[in-house]
């Protein structure tokens, strides 16, 4: 694996380095061929914690985890442990199906930190400001694929193509733990 590793409000060390590359290349015994991606990496502190966000694209998968904790080392095992469970989660549940009907499985990831954050600290007065835009092939599945999808990555939304009506919808989970689809009408 190749690495990108960054710090904000903080400098990678050579140890840190190290540690992040010897705790995330310890993923690559899970994949039958090796990762030719570039593991993207970075650390930043806020106040007393340290963040670990870790993005590894493949060709049918995409796997993304953070965490944050007091300390920088604890965090990065913690999201290493993350990936790890989307790993295995990936080669059970959701490939099994895919593997059966003989199709490709793929995975979309958005980053939901930018919508918390616009939540959480914009008013009604400030103009709208689009800071990330992303593009992506929505890839024909059914409710139940896009909602093991979604708790696989984490996230409480996925974007995707209706395999029936070709449409698209959105999958969503509500504050009582319970899901939510979003269709055209």
């Amino acid at each position: 694996m190749k690495y990108n590793i960054r710090g904000e409000n903080l400098e990678v060390t050579e140890a840190i380095k190290d540690y992040v590359e010897k705790k995330v290349g310890k993923l690559e015994r899970y994949f039958d061929e090796p990762v030719t991606s570039e593991v993207h990496v970075n650390l930043s502190v806020y106040n007393d914690e340290q963040e670990i966000e870790v993005t590894i694209p493949m060709k049918d998968l995409l796997l993304r985890a953070e965490e944050r904790h007091t300390d920088l080392y604890a965090a990065i095992d913690l999201v290493v442990d993350k990936l790890e469970r989307q790993i295995r989660k990936h080669k059970t549940k959701v490939n099994r199906k895919f593997r059966q009907e003989g199709a490709p499985k793929y995975v979309f990831a958005e980053l939901e930190k930018e919508a918390q954050e616009y939540q959480n600290g914009a008013s009604e007065d400030e103009d709208i400001e689009i800071v990330r835009q992303k593009r992506f092939d929505l890839k024909p599945m059914d409710s139940e694929e896009a909602v093991l999808q979604m708790d696989m990555l984490g996230h409480n939304f996925y974007v995707y193509t209706n395999a029936e009506t070709n449409e698209t919808n959105v999958v969503y989970r509500r504050r009582d733990g319970k899901y939510g689809l979003i269709e055209p009408s």
